[in-house]
Formats: C-alpha cells, sequence, structure tokens
C-alpha cells in the first residue's frame, strides 16, 4: 500500500514539473504577449496604485489634524473627527491648487513664453557680446572659440517653439493621467484614509500570522522608521522649498533680473533635490541672467543666491527639518546619481529617504552580525576553559 502512494507521489510530482516546464516554455516563447498583458494591468489598476500613493503621502497630516478634532469640545465634531479631517485637508490642497494656478502658475508660463520668444535675439546678442571682447581676454580660448563656431549657425529658436513644448506637455498629461483615474485615484484614496485604522491592523494581523516574533517586531520598528524619515524629508523639503523660492523671487526682482519669478520657482523646486539640485537650478539661472542682463548682472545674482542658500542650509534647513537624516553627502551624491539614471526627477528626489532606510537596514544588520559573532567567540572561550 504504502509502495502505491510512494509511487502515485512520484508521478504527481514529475506531472506538476512537466506542467511547470510548459507554461515557463510557452511564458517565454510568448514573452512580447505575456508583457503585454502585465502591462496592461497595471495600466488599468495605475488609479488604484495613484490613490494608495496619495493616501500614504496624507496619512500623517490626517492623523495630525484628527487629533485636533478629537479633542474638541463638541461632540459631533470629536465623533466625526475623522471624516472632518479628511475634509479639512482635501480642502487645504484645493486651496493651494488655487492658488498655484491663479497666482503662481501664469507668473511662470508668462515667463516661459517670453524667454522662448526672444532666446535667438538673447543668443545673438551673448554672441555679440563675446566677439567685443579683447583678444587677449581668458574666454577667447581655442576651446571656447571652437565651442562658439560649432553652434554660430544654429537657430536656437527651433528648440524652443512654444507649440511643440506645449504639445508635449499635453500628450504627456493625456498620457499618464486622464479625468477619469483622477477621480478614481482621489475616491480610492478617500476611503483608504477613512478606513486607514482597519486595514494597518489587517495588514499587522497578517504579518504577526506570517512571521515570528522577534521578525514581526523588527519589522514593524523597520516601517515606522521608514515613515518618520519619509514624512520628516518630503515635509521640510516642500516647506524650505517654497521658502527658498520666495526669498529668491524677492532678491531678483529688487536687483531687476529678468524672468526672476521663472528663476525664482526653478530654484526652489531644484531645491528639493539636495546638493545637486541647488547647483543645477543656480547654473540655469546664471546662464539666463548671462544672456539677458550680461555679466556683472550674472555675478551679482550668483553671489546673492549663494548667500541665501548659505542662510538656508544652515539657519532655515535646519530648523525646519530638526534633527538631519545624518546622511553622508558622498552617500546622497550616490543615491541621487542612481535614483535619477533609473527613474529620472521622482527618483532624484526620493532617493535620500530611500538611501536613508537602507542605511539603518545595513547597520542593524552589521550589529547583528556583530553580536552574534562575540555571543559565539565567547562560547568557544568556555568551550576551551571546560576543556
Amino acid at each position: 500500500m504504502n509502495e502505491i502512494k510512494n509511487h502515485g507521489k512520484k508521478w504527481l510530482y514529475w506531472f506538476f514539473l512537466g506542467v511547470a516546464i510548459i507554461v515557463v516554455y510557452k511564458a517565454l516563447d510568448n514573452f512580447g504577449d505575456v508583457m503585454g498583458v502585465i502591462a496592461k494591468f497595471f495600466e488599468i489598476i495605475t488609479p488604484f496604485l495613484v490613490g494608495i500613493f496619495i493616501s500614504y503621502l496624507l496619512y500623517m497630516p490626517c492623523k495630525k489634524i484628527e487629533e485636533v478634532y478629537a479633542k474638541s469640545k463638541l461632540k459631533f465634531v470629536a465623533k466625526k473627527a475623522r471624516g472632518f479631517s479628511i475634509f479639512t485637508v482635501y480642502f487645504i490642497i484645493f486651496l493651494l491648487l488655487l492658488i498655484l494656478i491663479n497666482f503662481i502658475l501664469p507668473v511662470v508660463f508668462e515667463s516661459v513664453v517670453d524667454l522662448i520668444n526672444n532666446i535667438q535675439n538673447y543668443y545673438e546678442i551673448a554672441i555679440d557680446n563675446y566677439n567685443s571682447l579683447p583678444d587677449d581676454n581668458v574666454l577667447k580660448s581655442d576651446v571656447v572659440n571652437d565651442m562658439i563656431q560649432n553652434i554660430q549657425n544654429l537657430d536656437i529658436k527651433q528648440y524652443f517653439q512654444l507649440e511643440k513644448i506645449l504639445a508635449y506637455v499635453m500628450s504627456a498629461i493625456n498620457a499618464v493621467t486622464s479625468l477619469f483615474n483622477v477621480i478614481v485615484a482621489v475616491i480610492v484614496s478617500v476611503y483608504i484614509l477613512a478606513e486607514r485604522v482597519q486595514i494597518i491592523n489587517s495588514i499587522k494581523k497578517l504579518a504577526e500570522a506570517i512571521f515570528k516574533e522577534k521578525t514581526y517586531k523588527n519589522l514593524g520598528r523597520y516601517f515606522d522608521n521608514s515613515n518618520e524619515i519619509f514624512f520628516k524629508f518630503i515635509a521640510s523639503q516642500f516647506l524650505d522649498a517654497i521658502i527658498v523660492g520666495i526669498l529668491v523671487t524677492i532678491a531678483m526682482s529688487i536687483m531687476g533680473i529678468k524672468f526672476a519669478p521663472l528663476l525664482g520657482f526653478l530654484i526652489g523646486l531644484f531645491n528639493m533635490i539636495p546638493y545637486i539640485g541647488a547647483i543645477i537650478a543656480v547654473g540655469i539661472s546664471a546662464l539666463i541672467t548671462l544672456i539677458t542682463g550680461g555679466l556683472s548682472q550674472a555675478i551679482w545674482m550668483l553671489i546673492v543666491v549663494i548667500i541665501l542658500q548659505q542662510i538656508d542650509a544652515n539657519i532655515i534647513n535646519p530648523k525646519i527639518i530638526g534633527q538631519s537624516l545624518k546622511i553622508s553627502p558622498l552617500l546622497v551624491i550616490f543615491a541621487i546619481t542612481v535614483g535619477g539614471a533609473y527613474f529620472g526627477i521622482l527618483g532624484m528626489f526620493l532617493a535620500v529617504p530611500a538611501i536613508a532606510v537602507v542605511r539603518i537596514l545595513v547597520e542593524d544588520y552589521i550589529d547583528y552580525k556583530l553580536v552574534t559573532k562575540k555571543i559565539e567567540k565567547r562560547g568557544k572561550e568556555r568551550g576551551d576553559k571546560v576543556c
């Protein structure tokens, strides 16, 4: 009887192994179709993934506001604290978008249009100014001359046609987000925020059932640390970018620099990317100022912006972010480079909190291995003494 059972198990094993080989072969043979099905699936669930991401971003603000409403003396408000917190957060977002669309973007857009329409003239003026420099000027080297000769006959404006840029932007927006997807994503985020306690408890129960107690506790600790790092970085960098953008715009406007709102917006936006972002934005701003206002204005702009950034780095940013992420600048630059190479601007921005979490994991692993080795060493020493 046992021999029949063992024989049957062997046949089942070989049968399922054969089926698995056939499935893998067919999948590889029709790899394009399989990837198309997978891509279509992710395209369908994109609104849900976006909704989950939005709810994750808004989790902490909703939680803090809910705690405030829960302490209200009005029983109705305290009882419906979660609903009021969600409404408040989305109302604040709506107001911010309204301010952005009605006051900030029109000014920035106007500067972009003006720059695009006059880029050829600015380019020609810059070339004329360069040609008028004395022959013994340090900028009149052979390398610079060769570069100027190579680009002098280019029609710069053809690369900055407003219609093409707007067409690219609109097509990208239409491809990524449609009105239906936005509505679904917002609805999903609202439901997740409303039921966040039940969802978190369910995930905790599942993790506790699957993992050992020590692993479960470590996962909870890593999740809490990751959330703290992520939210602290996002909130602090966003607020800091707004402050820097406003200060730079005001300073440039006082100096009479052309396209001050655009350059201030650019520097504030790129300031959210540590180290590299500020360098890129200031470099672009210096080049635009050099073309539109001349060398002296570009130099003064650089001096003022560098002073403002030093004030931000040493006074404003530490006050906002509090305790820093304690990451080496070299590690930050490495993370930003890798993140940017694989995921673009978003990857550069999220690389810093991601590398901070990875650093915690690696340090904990190293500490665990060192403790394990010490315990093994003590065990060996005790064994030698007994012998």
